[in-house]
């Protein structure tokens, strides 16, 4: 089984907070998904026929093409792909495009899971980062779906804000339960360079707030979450059991995908590529079925890292016997003594032979998994 991502890069207007490749060159929508559906043909041989599970529209704002736009192009992979029968089809929207019109469409369409990017519930904070949406439509967009029977919905929200308070993420967490969705995915803000919100931040117009309140923030948050019958299966995501994000646990269980579209990456177990993050760039390559891309062949190494970073992020952990047979005694011997100290101390715990982060060891994952790296 493998899966396909495609990169709808389009915008009305930017986030502050964004790094992901995106554009406001919204005349250029029918050139690029005339793109895409190339790109599908060029590179259908990338996943050797392996059938599909899952496919997923990202951003950018995949709303931000028509419902017919979006037909055009799962039209066309199942043109060129094998697609399961349950196949898992998601598409992200912005909850100002969530319209009664647009969701009748839509309805119709094979998609079967939505993704809203929603963010937070406070509207002064939904002006500072330029989102276009109030909280008033963010609920109604939700409401509207669910009533259009789409019964497989999650929202993305982040912490972390400056100035943001405890009982302001706990009303943010409260009002995302009380609209009966399936799945949540959390994030805390990031200070990426080259974005808006990195050079308020360096430029002393705003202040991070504390590492201490950022942990009580994600702490509330797991036992929010845990209260209210979600499962934590991976770092920042939590599901109703059942409703695991197949497309998103693809990433983390080494499963192989074909990324489609400006800016997306592709990975087949051996090597890595991205296409270039230019439209134009990007359309004019497809148009002469030369596509531009960068690609990175992996070595042991990499490949090993990969799996140690993947694996470790979610509930299940990572199976040291599989790292065995896969890789051979010197990397499980290297994981082995890496990992140590860190069960001696309530970071990491071994389960079942599975190698696990503690609750207490996820908010210092990031150290945790780099130390594992050979």
């Amino acid at each position: 089984m493998s899966s396909i991502y495609i990169h709808i890069p389009f915008c009305k207007s930017r986030c502050i907070y964004c790094d992901f490749f995106s554009t406001t060159q919204l005349p250029l929508r029918t050139q690029y998904v005339d793109a895409v559906c190339k790109e599908v043909a060029l590179t259908d041989k990338y996943l050797d026929g392996d059938t599909i599970h899952s496919i997923y529209f990202g951003g950018g704002t995949p709303s931000q093409l028509s419902v017919a736009q979006i037909r055009g192009i799962l039209d066309t992979i199942v043109q060129h792909h094998p697609i399961a029968a349950d196949c898992e089809i998601t598409i992200e929207l912005n909850p100002d495009d969530v319209t009664p019109a647009y969701v009748a469409e839509l309805h119709d369409s094979p998609i079967n899971r939505i993704s809203l990017g929603i963010q937070t519930f406070c509207d002064a904070t939904l002006q500072f980062i330029h989102r276009r949406h109030t909280a008033q439509e963010a609920i109604n967009a939700v409401r509207l779906l669910q009533s259009s029977g789409y019964d497989n919905i999650s929202i993305d929200l982040m912490f972390g804000f400056p100035g943001e308070t405890i009982d302001d993420w706990r009303n943010d967490i409260s009002q995302a339960l009380q609209l009966d969705i399936q799945h949540l995915s959390a994030y805390s803000l990031m200070y990426e360079e080259g974005t808006r919100l990195y050079e308020m931040l360096t430029s002393h117009h705003i202040q991070e707030i504390d590492e201490e309140r950022s942990q009580d923030m994600y702490r509330l948050l797991m036992e929010q979450m845990q209260e209210a019958g979600f499962e934590h299966y991976e770092i920042s995501n939590f599901a109703k059991p059942n409703y695991y994000s197949r497309h998103n646990s693809s990433y983390w269980n080494n499963t192989h995908y074909l990324g489609l579209g400006a800016g997306a990456h592709s990975y087949n177990g051996n090597s890595r590529q991205s296409n270039v993050c230019n439209l134009q760039q990007y359309i004019n390559g497809i148009n002469k079925q030369q596509p531009v891309i960068d690609l990175e062949v992996l070595t042991k190494d990499q490949q090993f890292n990969e799996m140690v970073m993947t694996r470790l992020r979610t509930s299940k952990g990572l199976q040291l016997e599989a790292v065995k047979q896969q890789f051979g005694s010197d990397y499980y011997t290297h994981l082995v003594q890496a990992a140590t100290p860190y069960y001696n101390i309530g970071l990491l715990k071994n389960t079942d032979g599975n190698l696990i982060l503690t609750p207490k060891g996820i908010y210092t994952s990031n150290d945790i998994i780099a130390s594992l790296f050979v």
